[in-house]
């Protein structure tokens, strides 16, 4: 539509013209010493027009030809910024690719050009790692110094940089103190650097850390709600372990635990077993029933009869009336109470508690505890066929994870029929 209408307008430009000059009958004189010139008006007109245009190209051709240094130097440079960016697009390409021969190469040569602070720095970190991946420390540590002394302003990436690099080959502490150092710089962490910093406090044991990292993590929503959940586990696992010798370091670092967290059965677990390991029975039993009254766990309730010191009675009750009628046929349940009647001198209750449970599934402690009921009782040979039968299940029990290092404990288990 444009193109028609400059047409348009030329074509009608061209008639007025040609009109204008038909009609034209001037002419102009021009006197120069000896000589007269006689030029119609119209003839005039084209050769100033002429003049004009002929004028204007030389201008421009002297223009071109003074810039024309300048114009070599800046295409030069613009050569040069391509070849810059091409080579950084292709060792970036290379590195995600997996070939760090080839990325490390492409981003030594990108180093030579002499290019933003920015442009050194991301070459210098690409043929960094690549050289790590190589196992070629020497080159990569003369990267990591191309960064620092030619790129001193990109803090950051220097240090998360050095400091994964450590992490990679175990040095913890030397990353620690790499990642504080920038704490002082960046007063709003980067979800990076804490991602970093709770690696490290992984490796380094520092399990108190470790949870503080992972709730300013969660409050970001930069960490896997069940990865939370796991090293939330993990931390405290490791702080009942560091705590486990002392009883009222242990009580205290347990009523710091969130109620929601105590409530859930991996960590109850943990808990009850720290405390049983001291001989806080009450304790141990009281997580124990929150937790199993919140959410069902069968492992959880085997450990119910782990600690018998106390009222050993109120736990059966408790334990028929809470959840034998929700969970008839669970057998470690059923295997707990047998253990808790047996210690309580109710042979019959023990008796249909602990054949319940070899109905539901067969087990090693189950027999094991039948065996010992009946030598208790005066029979021996039934006895002896729960020993023949526990010791066949007991290869199976340790292949399937059943059979843990407490129901080994229990082959002494007459301690748990006499009372102290």
């Amino acid at each position: 539509m444009k193109l028609a209408f400059w047409l348009l307008t030329l074509f009608i430009a061209a008639g007025v013209i040609a009109l204008a000059a038909k009609y034209n009958t001037g002419y102009v004189l021009l006197v120069a010493q000896e000589y007269r010139i006689e030029l119609s008006l119209n003839m005039l007109l084209v050769l100033l027009v002429a003049l004009f245009f002929i004028c204007y190209f030389i201008v421009r051709l002297l223009i071109a030809t003074l810039r024309l240094p300048t114009m070599v130097r800046e295409f030069r440079t613009r050569r040069r910024h391509q070849a810059a960016h091409m080579a950084l697009l292709n060792g970036v390409k290379a590195f995600l690719e997996g070939r760090y021969a080839r990325a490390e190469k492409t981003a030594s040569n990108a180093l030579r050009f002499k290019e933003s602070s920015e442009f050194i720095a991301i070459n210098a970190v690409i043929a960094a790692r690549s050289a790590h991946e190589l196992n070629k420390h020497s080159q990569r540590d003369e990267f990591i110094n191309v960064l620092e002394n030619h790129a001193p302003d990109e803090i950051a990436l220097r240090v998360i940089t050095k400091a994964e690099l450590l992490l990679d080959e175990n040095h913890y502490e030397e990353a620690l103190k790499i990642l504080h150092s920038l704490h002082t710089v960046e007063k709003n962490q980067q979800t990076a650097i804490l991602r970093l910093e709770l690696k490290a406090q992984q490796q380094s044991n520092n399990w108190e850390t470790v949870l503080d990292i992972v709730d300013q993590l969660t409050k970001r929503n930069a960490l896997n709600k069940s990865l939370a959940e796991e090293l939330r586990h993990r931390a405290h696992l490791e702080n009942f372990r560091n705590n486990v010798w002392n009883k009222q370091t242990l009580q205290r670092y347990w009523r710091s635990v969130p109620s929601a967290e105590k409530e859930n059965s991996t960590l109850a677990y943990f808990g009850a077993q720290a405390h049983i390991a001291l001989g806080d029975c009450a304790t141990a039993h009281q997580i124990i029933e929150k937790s199993l009254n919140k959410q069902w766990n069968s492992e959880l309730v085997r450990i119910y009869s782990d600690c018998l010191k106390g009222n050993v009675t109120r736990q059966i009750e408790y334990a028929e009336t809470w959840w034998l009628k929700f969970y008839p046929n669970d057998f470690n349940l059923l295997l707990t109470l047998g253990k808790l009647c047996i210690r309580c001198e109710l042979w019959g209750k023990a008796q249909n508690y602990l054949e319940t449970s070899i109905a539901v599934r067969s087990s090693y402690e189950a027999h094991l505890m039948l065996a010992l009921l009946n030598e208790k009782i005066g029979k021996p040979e039934i006895a002896k066929e729960h020993y023949s039968k526990g010791l066949e299940l007991a290869p199976q029990n340790l292949e399937s994870g059943r059979l843990s290092g407490r129901a080994l404990n229990t082959i002494p288990a007459k301690l748990l029929i006499n009372k102290d």
